[in-house]
C-alpha cells in the first residue's frame, strides 16, 4: 500500500466517523486534493518520461 492509498482510506474511517457537517466537506475536501495530486504526479511522471526518451531534446 502505498502513502496514497493509507492517507486515503485514513480519510475515509475518518469521515464514517464524523461528528458534523463541517468535519465531512474538510475530509471530503482533503480526499479530493490527495487524489488529484495522484493524477498530476501521474501525469507529470510521464511527461518526464517522454521527454527524456524524444531524440528532439537529446541535443538541448
Amino acid at each position: 500500500m502505498d502513502e496514497e492509498e493509507w492517507m486515503l482510506q485514513e480519510l475515509q474511517r475518518m469521515f464514517d466517523k464524523r461528528q458534523d457537517y463541517g468535519e465531512a466537506v474538510f475530509i471530503k475536501a482533503a480526499q479530493d486534493i490527495i487524489e488529484e495530486q495522484g493524477k498530476r504526479i501521474y501525469q507529470m511522471e510521464g511527461e518526464i518520461d517522454g521527454t527524456l526518451w524524444s531524440p528532439k531534446r537529446w541535443g538541448e
